[in-house]
């Protein structure tokens, strides 16, 4: 039984110095500069309460104005985090909108909708850090009818 006693202290002895050294790891959590005249805000007609619904659901992930809290200061956790926020600018960076043509606009108009309405966004994972952001049916619906207007509006 003290063998085993030994063991664990040693174990957690190098656990403690593996989580202590990768704190030293650290990945640039920046945001890019923010051209307003090129965001979505700007370019397309977005009335305030969907701009509220995406700054508390979509801006830390989805622009380039991301808040970076407390935790995503500490390893692993900050490795994963980015990587997050990466992946979201690449695939929707409400910030960089006008660099997209078109018909990708109207794609990803139709996205929003899609992935709001299928439970998809905001990530289960990012809610629980982040209650307040949450889709109620009822901004499910909202973002839904302001999409599909804005879609409508643009086609012509």
């Amino acid at each position: 039984m003290r063998t085993v006693w030994r063991i664990l202290k040693w174990v957690a002895i190098v656990l403690i110095v593996i989580f202590i050294g990768i704190q030293f790891v650290r990945p640039g959590l920046t945001n890019p500069p923010v051209d307003e005249s090129q965001t979505i805000f700007a370019r397309l007609q977005v009335p305030p309460d969907v701009v509220a619904t995406f700054d508390r659901s979509c801006r830390d992930c989805h622009s380039n104005k991301t808040v970076w809290p407390w935790y995503t200061q500490v390893a692993p956790v900050s490795w994963w985090l980015k990587n997050h926020v990466n992946e979201g600018r690449r695939d929707l960076n409400l910030s960089e909108w006008a660099k997209l043509p078109a018909d990708r606009q109207d794609r990803k108009l139709r996205q929003i909708c899609d992935e709001v309405q299928d439970g998809q966004m905001p990530l289960a994972s990012y809610l629980p850090m982040h209650p307040a952001a949450k889709l109620s049916e009822q901004d499910k619906k909202t973002l839904c009818e302001w999409t599909d207007k804005e879609r409508e509006r643009l086609s012509k």
